[in-house]
């Protein structure tokens, strides 16, 4: 009977420690996701944007669905309702929000003047400013032409708040804002519409990742 207790009590104490590493690395991806350092850029002095990460987290209860149709808006400025949207709205809402950029515009007019610098993947013969500034591979396109493209890596500390970042999600683009906020083992947190409205979830390095970029204005 002492042994069988002596058993139960040890299973138990297991169970509570897998739980608690369970909790406190950000959940089920963080158990699956691979090992990142969470060390620091020596010597070199990055500052965060955290008015970006604000702007996106504060869509966080407010935009609760992913709905990718096509829909006629306004110009500049213009919007989906907030309630709803993709990936893509939440970088271009935070930062219209946190910097005053407005990517619709932004991309739009560089589209017009270097249409051919832009993916075709859609059969479009020009620019179109309801839904250009709305693809993964135009916001990235436009993003290395102004020079705030950097490196990819696997190190979770190559990774600022603010950082906006894309992946390749089964085949499907994908972009993401990094957070302010990290797992348990050094890994920013992100802030994303992948399906189910603007979430802030630990799967940076989820899916593979194909683009870092950092706005430097």
């Amino acid at each position: 009977m002492k042994l069988a207790l002596r058993f139960l009590g040890a299973l138990v104490a297991l169970v509570v420690f897998v739980l608690g590493v369970y909790y406190f690395s950000g959940g089920v991806f963080s158990l699956f996701a691979r090992d990142h350092s969470a060390t620091q850029n020596e010597g070199v002095r990055i500052e965060p944007s955290s008015d970006i990460v604000q702007a996106a987290r504060s869509q966080l209860g407010q935009t609760l669905r992913y709905d990718p149709s096509y829909q006629a808006i306004t110009y500049p400025m213009g919007d989906v309702p907030l309630d709803r949207g993709v990936c893509t709205d939440v970088v271009i809402r935070a930062l219209r929000d946190a910097r005053d950029l407005d990517l619709q515009e932004l991309i739009h007019e560089d589209m017009k003047r270097h249409f051919d610098a832009y993916p075709k993947k859609w059969g479009l013969s020009a620019p179109d400013s309801n839904i250009d500034h709305r693809r993964v591979p135009n916001i990235r396109r436009y993003l290395e032409r102004m020079g705030y493209e950097l490196p990819v890596s696997s190190r979770g500390a190559d990774y600022l708040p603010g950082d906006i970042v894309s992946s390749d999600v089964l085949g499907r683009p994908h972009i993401m804002i990094v957070s302010d906020k990290k797992s348990f083992g050094g890994r920013p947190y992100v802030i994303h519409n992948i399906g189910a409205g603007t979430q802030e979830e630990d799967v940076l390095f989820y899916y593979p990742l194909t683009g870092h970029y950092r706005i430097s204005q």
